[in-house]
């Protein structure tokens, strides 16, 4: 077995098809699409093709099918150098299938999710030498009993976890929730977890002792991160002035670039200017995946930003 695997993921990853519209629709009326097209997204599989794009070792493990949407999912993973070696395999199990509606006017995105027969991470798998290889365990919501394996025996071991989670699931996601020591929300869901008013008190309301760092983004507003540096006191990243183009997937890109800094060893600030700017240029791009900078863009965008 390979050791030394920079970032592993064990969850969700999708079939995006795109539509691309110059307006939104109202109710009953029928538009023309302007362009469409296929991506493989998710925010396990976007962010380990972000990690892979910097540089870092990535791999997937988590469960998928043997249908045409599976090996959609696993060709394109290996095409972007993301090892699908220890990907679970299971009948009937498929990917999450979206059809994302891209408002061009707007630079706004609307994505409707079909769940069947997603099951994410596996109960009893990866083995536990795989988990124990790797640098950074990255986590979401999808086959919560699996990921709450994993991140146990990732934090006994001292591993890294890096959290995405959009929304409160059922248990045992709030246990999962506080193995998640490095926490990474979006502002909305930040804000609904703690009641606070802003980003930055909600970044300081979910830092304790338990975790490493806590982010919390806030798109064009930048993100506010907090740890035991200055502990009840988070610090801002103003966001990166771009072109908006398309914001799709530029959530699960910042997850990825900042598993990789910290697999790198990045420190707590250079791993947010780090994820910010990837975000940032993808943004600049259309569609999810295929939006995502390499590592030679990003450091040649943050020298320009210096």
């Amino acid at each position: 077995m390979s050791a030394g695997i920079d970032v592993l993921g064990l969850g969700a990853v999708a079939v995006d098809d795109l539509y691309y519209l110059d307006d939104f629709p109202r109710p009953d009326e029928k538009v023309l699409v302007a362009a469409s097209e296929r991506q493989a997204g998710g925010l396990s599989g976007t962010a380990l093709v972000a990690a892979a794009r910097l540089g870092s070792s990535a791999a997937y493990a988590g469960t998928l099918g043997e249908d045409e949407l599976s090996r959609y999912i696993l060709d394109g993973l290996r095409s972007e150098g993301v090892s699908t070696e220890w990907a679970v395999h299971r009948p009937g199990a498929r990917p999450y299938r979206s059809a994302i509606i891209v408002d061009m006017k707007t630079n706004s995105r609307t994505i409707l999710s079909c769940t069947e027969r997603v099951l994410g991470a596996d109960p009893a798998l990866p083995e536990e030498s795989l988990i124990l290889s790797s640098r950074v365990l990255f986590v979401d919501h999808t086959g919560l009993q699996g990921m709450l394996r994993a991140a146990r025996i990732a934090r006994r071991a001292g591993i890294p976890v890096v959290g995405d989670f959009e929304r409160r699931y059922p248990a045992p996601f709030d246990e999962l929730l506080a193995l998640t020591d490095h926490l990474v929300l979006p502002v909305e869901f930040a804000r609904q977890l703690t009641g606070a008013g802003d980003g930055r008190t909600a970044a300081e309301a979910l830092w304790d002792r338990s975790r490493a760092a806590v982010v919390v983004t806030a798109g064009a507003e930048g993100c506010w991160y907090s740890s035991a540096e200055r502990p009840g006191a988070a610090l801002h990243q103003p966001a990166f002035r771009v072109r908006t183009v398309d914001t799709t997937g530029c959530g699960d890109v910042f997850h990825g670039a900042y598993a990789a800094g910290l697999s790198r060893g990045l420190g707590l600030a250079e791993r947010v200017r780090l994820a910010s700017a990837t975000a940032a240029i993808k943004a600049t791009r259309p569609g999810g995946q295929r939006g995502i900078p390499t590592r030679v863009e990003v450091e040649a965008f943050l020298k320009s930003a210096d």
